[in-house]
């Protein structure tokens, strides 16, 4: 009798959920822990001190802003391996007064003193035609405490030195390092080893080359004493006072390029952010210099085709997907530059007509192995994410890198922060949008995204990862808005990634379709059948980004902030 009952109950249950709310319970749907909800603020990156470092902003007071470039601080200290204040920073940010979004690229630009045939001669003496990612070379200004200042400005309620206490604090008397950013610190040593500066006395337990395991306390005082000196004196301290003048000074004596003059003529500056709808959602990003509009117009080529009906991780689902971001790719390596340099057919390159007609590129049947760039018409414009919400309704959508690794390998002694490497994502091709010259930003990969839904707020998020982050964004977006998924599950779900288009810096590295990496959770019966279609499949267990997010849902008339950070960081989302 009991049986029955059961049975009949879970019949009963079963007809009244979605097909995402069966997934879920069967396991279908993968995740690693269920969504955090709040109701007063929210705080999503990828450390676990640095979540409640933003939340201890909040609960004080802080605004969004406040909270954002607090936990920014707190990871530039505490994930050196990826961000830092010697590296740019791009931001969404939702003013719930206004009802709008501000965006604002805090990237910087090459040295004012380094000409393209100077590049070129300082290529030559290192037999390369690309510019290398460690050293001198690819280091441009950088972007992230001119965009803090710029941030706090606009929207801070505390004092910006209040922001930056407790990154200062955990500098001074140190922090546990957690597992995956030990795994990374520990390439350090080998990667910069020769270069001039002080990496191995900032960032090394013994100043020979041991760096942190996990749980092994680090403090950086060097880092303290400056983000002191910023919190005091604002954003000048960094880039018309005495940092400004430590660097000019280490620059001039060792070989660099990076002058005072490159710094007192910094700026960030505030964008609007661009938008494509995606059925009823409309998708923000920024405008380049950076690659955000890759998301979009994948999004475009892919509202023509019903993946709800093919299926999540189906052959015809990733197949299409794929085959999609080849040929956004193209237009991405001949088209994404700073805009100050190149004109760039934005309102072409987001049209629905446009992505009608790329659309017609996909064989349903068949991996295309080279897709050439589009003809828009011209108009007569590693990685750390992180968001936060505040109890006013404002949000912020903030990611913030040094590039690859750490970043150039560079360290000014006393400063404790190692410069970017941001220039390695110049072209040296002549004529091509992104080439080299002085005082340009280099094309860019780091972009946070937002959602609206009928007007208001509904997902700030983002996803880590160099070129991973378009098709990232894509795939998070798709799980959630086509699928059904959570918010955590969308993160955790299986990814793929594609590889081996050609790139903004000129290179171009395979005519053969590239290929594509995929996730144990991807069913090898797909991974089958996309190899029958010509993909080269391929199975890594690494780069696939990192994802934080924040939903806005209304429950009984109120609003209700719902969390996610996946499992593939060492991140927390919380609130309160």
């Amino acid at each position: 009798m009991r049986a029955s009952f059961l049975a009949a109950a879970t019949t009963l249950l079963v007809a009244n959920l979605s097909s995402a709310q069966i997934d879920r319970i069967t396991g279908k749907n993968f995740a690693t822990r269920s969504e955090v909800v709040a109701q007063h603020g929210m705080v999503c990156t990828s450390v676990p001190a640095a979540t409640q470092v933003g939340i201890d902003i909040l609960k004080r007071g802080g605004s969004a802003v406040d909270a954002a470039i607090a936990a920014n601080a707190t990871l530039g200290l505490m994930e050196p391996v990826s961000n830092g204040i010697g590296g740019d920073l791009f931001a969404i940010v939702y003013s719930v007064k206004e009802n709008k979004l501000y965006g604002i690229n805090g990237s910087g630009r090459s040295p004012l003193g380094l000409s393209y045939e100077q590049m070129k001669a300082e290529l030559a003496k290192l037999h390369r035609e690309t510019i290398p990612p460690t050293g001198m070379l690819p280091i441009s200004v950088p972007g992230t405490v001119d965009a803090w200042a710029e941030l706090h400005k606009k929207f801070g309620k505390l004092k910006f030195s209040d922001d930056l206490a407790p990154a200062i604090r955990y500098a001074e008397e140190g922090f546990p390092v957690t597992d995956l950013i030990a795994y990374y610190w520990a390439f350090g040593p080998r990667l910069y080893k020769g270069l001039p500066g002080a990496f191995l006395e900032t960032y090394t337990l013994d100043g020979k080359g041991r760096t942190p395991a996990k749980g092994d306390i680090f403090t950086n005082p060097a880092l303290a004493k400056t983000l002191r000196l910023i919190g005091e004196e604002g954003r000048d301290a960094f880039y018309k006072g005495e940092i400004a003048d430590k660097i000019d000074n280490f620059m001039s004596a060792n070989g660099g390029f990076l002058r005072k003059a490159d710094f007192e003529r910094h700026g960030s500056t505030w964008v609007d952010p661009v938008s494509t709808n995606y059925r009823g959602y409309d998708v923000f990003e920024l405008p380049p210099n950076g690659q955000g509009i890759a998301t979009l117009q994948m999004l475009n080529i892919l509202e023509g085709f019903d993946l709800r009906t093919m299926e999540r991780n189906s052959p015809e689902t990733l197949h299409t997907m794929i085959e999609a971001k080849k040929i956004v790719w193209a237009d991405r390596a001949k088209f994404y530059a700073d805009p100050a340099f190149a004109k760039i057919p934005l309102k072409s390159l987001l049209s629905k007509e446009y992505a009608a007609e790329r659309r017609k590129l996909i064989d349903p049947n068949h991996a295309a192995k080279k897709v050439e760039a589009g003809n828009p018409v011209l108009d007569q414009g590693d990685t750390v994410y992180l968001c936060t919400a505040d109890d006013k309704g404002n949000m912020v959508s903030l990611i913030q890198s040094n590039y690859r690794g750490m970043g150039s390998g560079i360290v000014v002694p006393g400063l404790g922060f190692m410069f970017q490497d941001r220039g390695e994502l110049f072209s040296i091709e002549p004529g091509h949008p992104n080439v080299y010259g002085p005082g340009k930003r280099p094309f860019h990969t780091i972009i946070p995204g937002f959602v609206m839904k009928d007007r208001q707020p509904w997902l700030a998020f983002g996803v880590m990862g160099g070129g991973m982050q378009p098709q990232g964004h894509v795939q998070v977006l798709t799980n959630q808005i086509d699928f059904g998924l959570n918010v955590q599950e969308a993160g955790d779900a299986s990814r793929w990634q594609h590889e081996g288009d050609n790139e903004p810096t000129g290179e171009k590295l395979s005519e053969s379709g590239g290929y594509v990496e995929v996730e144990s959770g991807i069913p090898y019966e797909t991974v089958r059948e996309l190899r029958k279609r010509g993909h080269d499949v391929r199975f890594d267990v690494g780069g696939y980004g990192g994802y934080q997010a924040i939903k806005v849902e209304m429950h009984n008339g109120q609003r209700v902030y719902v969390g996610a950070s996946e499992s593939r960081k060492d991140g927390q989302a919380a609130g309160y």
